[in-house]
């Protein structure tokens, strides 16, 4: 080989260097280019997704729907004197009540009897004890709410003579509570629930009837916040 096509071939081994550096640069800025362009990461796209889910009209339908089921809370009370609390400004029913609506974020209706009940202890008990031995059906003011409004429904009183006030079987037999969770409670001095449960299960058949609450009048009286726990404990194991 002569000194010529020696330095001929070295030239042409040079520039074929050159081009292979310059083919492998271009293609280096290619491939960057093309990675600006690629998809999301995974989970980028899942929170898109979830985004697009808490926004759409089915669901926020369903929610409302759920939400809305409505919760009533039905209740007689009565002030005046009390079995061991003395002369009371607020009833006990109605104190409790009023503590599962705040808790529960429920409706709230008294059932007010047409005619009053006598305001000393004894006079009252001795009534209480005629409308129950006659089966009376004392009148009440006014008409419930609309029901269908409602699924659920806490049922209260005190306890009289070992059952309902006699005013409660009128608002039981009066009004439809077919198809609804019935869920008791009392207020007493010593005989619990007294079968609230047992005889509203009876009196509306048509209806479920849940676990009751009773606590004593004297409790609610003067210990407020034990009221408060017991509620909430309750309202707990319901599920409301």
């Amino acid at each position: 080989m002569g000194k010529g096509e020696f330095e001929m071939r070295n030239r042409i081994r040079k520039i074929a260097a050159v081009c292979l550096l310059v083919l492998a640069l271009v293609l280096s800025i290619t491939g960057c280019g093309a990675s600006q362009t690629e998809a999301p990461a995974p989970e980028e796209t899942a929170k898109e997704d979830t985004a697009a889910e808490t926004v759409s009209p089915d669901n926020t339908e369903e929610t409302q729907t759920a939400v809305g089921k409505g919760i009533l809370v039905l209740y007689f009370s009565r002030t005046g004197e009390q079995y061991t609390v003395g002369v009371i400004e607020k009833g006990n029913t109605a104190i409790v009540a009023e503590e599962i609506s705040a808790q529960t974020g429920a409706d709230l209706f008294e059932v007010l009897p047409e005619k009053e009940y006598p305001m000393t202890y004894n006079e009252l008990t001795d009534v209480a004890k005629e409308e129950k031995n006659k089966g009376e059906r004392p009148a009440y003011k006014g008409e419930l709410p609309d029901l269908s409004q409602y699924d659920t429904v806490f049922i209260g009183a005190p306890v009289w003579w070992g059952d309902w006030p006699m005013i409660m079987y009128t608002v039981f037999e009066n009004n439809d509570f077919s198809g609804k969770t019935l869920i008791p409670f009392s207020t007493h001095e010593g005989s619990g629930l007294s079968g609230f449960d047992v005889k509203l299960a009876e009196a509306v058949p048509n209806a479920e009837v849940a676990e009751g609450l009773a606590i004593r009048g004297g409790e609610v009286q003067n210990d407020p916040e034990a009221v408060r726990g017991k509620v909430s404990d309750w309202l707990s194991r319901l599920g409301v």
